[in-house]
């Protein structure tokens, strides 16, 4: 089975957001459809092993904030390589509060739902929710799809999303490999891979100042592929 093929269909990014009892938590997420339009419905997927799956079942409700190209790739960092177990996510994010969730202004727009059912998978919980409240931030950029973060910001998905494909660790092998086994005079740069969210630098030498774009994490971060 050729996995390859979900690549072409459409996903999005979003920052899928809750409540913690009092405070705001939330994740990555890409699988996002609207089912119906009257009333409007929302369908979402998060994996079983995220704290914010636990949360939303918690708190029965749940908004996504939908990131546009020009969105600061640190937040993808802070919600999709992060667990809102350890570390409060929101913690110097520009946010506000919609119909009770936390939603992020550094997006498109957001979407408020109730949680109306619910359906479980091996890995993952469908989250069908009832819009309840949405908006639309005037002067943002066009929504970020999942090709774009994967071919422009070079990010890669976090192993908890159901776009995640092992082939993506098993590619980037092969690369060091085929780079490794080219003659010295062919290799004009190094590459270097940020060790919590799979970034890859490329460049003669890693700055030691360097900061990951997708995860804002330092140089000491950064593996050289030999």
């Amino acid at each position: 089975m050729n996995t390859n093929i979900f690549r072409s269909m459409s996903y999005g990014v979003y920052v899928t957001a809750t409540m913690d009892k009092d405070r705001p938590t939330g994740c990555i997420t890409n699988s996002i459809m609207q089912i119906t339009s009257s009333p409007a419905t929302i369908a979402v997927s998060v994996n079983h092993d995220n704290y914010t799956n636990s949360c939303m079942k918690a708190s029965g409700m749940f908004s996504f904030s939908i990131l546009s190209e020009q969105s600061d790739p640190g937040l993808i960092g802070r919600f999709g390589f992060q667990s809102g177990k350890d570390v409060d996510k929101f913690d110097g994010i520009d946010y506000e509060m919609a119909a009770g969730m936390p939603v992020v202004k550094d997006s498109c727009g957001y979407v408020v739902c109730k949680i109306i059912d619910t359906m479980e998978t091996a890995t993952h919980t469908v989250f069908l929710g009832e819009v309840v409240e949405a908006e639309v931030y005037e002067g943002a950029a066009d929504a970020m799809t999942y090709a774009y973060y994967h071919k422009v910001v070079k990010g890669k998905s976090p192993k908890n999303a159901p776009t995640y494909l092992p082939e993506e660790d098993e590619a980037e092998g092969a690369a060091a490999q085929k780079e490794e086994e080219k003659p010295a005079e062919e290799k004009k740069t190094g590459r270097w891979v940020c060790q919590v969210c799979g970034y890859v630098y490329e460049g003669d030498e890693l700055p030691p100042d360097f900061k990951c774009p997708i995860c804002k994490q330092g140089a000491d971060k950064f593996k050289k592929v030999q």
